[in-house]
């Protein structure tokens, strides 16, 4: 089960979305997060799709590898769906009991919430898939670098971001050593009542803690010992430029926004607001 989050990993790939500067994937996620929120309905939740397939395929990550990671969220997309769907106080309902309330208009806007939150962990992922922890850091760096003129520690907080995405793939490797560790042992993950499965994660839960603070300690000792301090300026090996693609990217990143924000309010404009137009 751990192994489907594909969040926080990396798809070494010879594409040119990751060979694009870190700024520009990352002014690229922002601007797919603003476009998914600005949509009301199908279709500028289709319009988003697209240029997702579009990125998607230009990466050469596989779509089977990308999708993996829904099934982690599964969850979290179905309950969204019936909280929304089942106490929408919208429309008239043609079920009501209680403070349940179900209505055409609060299905709509569950599947309109639940297709909203697909798209944004899918839109988001692409960013990781592309984008080393190292490139990262180092875009974060530059992005926010005037942040720095007000005292806030950019360096620092690109570091631990950098670090808590190393860590991912890592603890979810770790957590499967453990739970098939357990397994052979007789602990049952997928029988029993909520209550019990619950119980057989407990026996996971502390070796992984102290698993997860041993590799930190570690980790800070290897950075102690290469006289890593906060605070100083570092350089960079392969320092960040911009090349004629990214100029590129950054143009095709303004048209989309702009066409999207343009159809919005022509929507607007018209009337037509409504779950299966915008």
């Amino acid at each position: 089960m751990f192994r489907e989050i594909t969040l926080g990993q990396y798809y070494a790939a010879d594409s040119v979305v990751h060979k694009l500067d870190p700024r520009v994937k990352l002014l690229g996620t922002l601007i797919y997060i603003i476009s998914v929120l600005m949509a009301g309905g199908l279709t500028g939740y289709f319009i988003a799709a697209i240029a997702y397939i579009i990125v998607m395929k230009i990466s050469r990550v596989p779509f089977s590898f990308a999708l993996r990671g829904l099934k982690s969220v599964f969850w979290i997309v179905l309950m969204t769906f019936l909280c929304n769907a089942f106490f929408y106080t919208g429309g008239t309902p043609f079920i009501k009991y209680g403070v349940i309330s179900i209505s055409i208009s609060g299905i709509e806007y569950g599947i309109s919430m639940a297709v909203r939150l697909v798209l944004l962990v899918l839109g988001s992922s692409i960013l990781t898939l592309t984008t080393t922890p190292n490139e990262l850091t180092y875009g974060l760096e530059k992005a926010f670098s005037f942040l720095c003129k007000v005292n806030v520690p950019v360096q620092e907080i690109a570091l631990m971001m950098s670090i808590a995405l190393r860590f991912i793939p890592i603890l979810i490797e770790e957590t499967d050593k453990i739970m098939k560790a357990q397994a052979s042992r007789g602990t049952d993950f997928e029988t029993g009542s909520i209550i019990k499965r619950v119980q057989n994660y407990i026996p996971i839960i502390i070796p992984l803690f102290i698993s997860a603070f041993r590799r930190a300690g570690d980790l800070a000792l290897a950075m102690e010992s290469r006289c890593y301090r906060t605070g100083y300026p570092r350089t960079k090996m392969y320092p960040l430029k911009y090349n004629s693609t990214d100029g590129s990217g950054y143009t095709v990143l303004l048209i989309y926004l702009s066409l999207f924000t343009l159809l919005k309010c022509v929507l607007i404009y018209i009337g037509k607001t409504g779950f299966f137009t915008m």
